[in-house]
């Protein structure tokens, strides 16, 4: 499983663009996730010096990364580009919106509303 995984409000608590306090339960989840055998690609918007910082905090946490902000390399050889998406099979964010399960937010706000105008 390739998970890309979000650090601030994912790996820390958010308070960009300092370091917030680690959320635990995630770095435990990736550091078990790792043990089995997936991997992960950081997938952030920090960059420079800021990003230099995430990812020592990381390793600092116990995770190291197989990519950061960039494709596997297998999956940029396959297809020739590193394109801007990022390929995972899963994504891990704080901002995400889980689409296709009966209770997620889309489907309690949205579905059934185009039915209705």
């Amino acid at each position: 499983m390739i998970y890309a995984i979000d650090f601030d409000g994912t790996l820390c608590i958010d308070e960009y663009p300092a370091i917030g306090a680690p959320r635990l339960g995630v770095i435990d989840f990736v550091k078990a996730a790792q043990r089995g055998g997936d991997r992960f690609i950081l997938w952030t918007c920090r960059n420079g010096a800021e990003l230099s910082a995430a990812v020592e905090w990381c390793a600092a946490q116990g995770i190291t990364f197989d990519a950061v902000n960039e494709n596997l390399p297998e999956n940029i050889a396959q297809y020739g580009v590193d394109c801007r998406k990022v390929y995972a099979d899963r994504y891990i964010d704080d901002r995400n919106i889980v689409i296709d399960l009966p209770e997620s937010w889309i489907t309690r706000n949205y579905v059934g509303l185009e039915a209705a105008t």
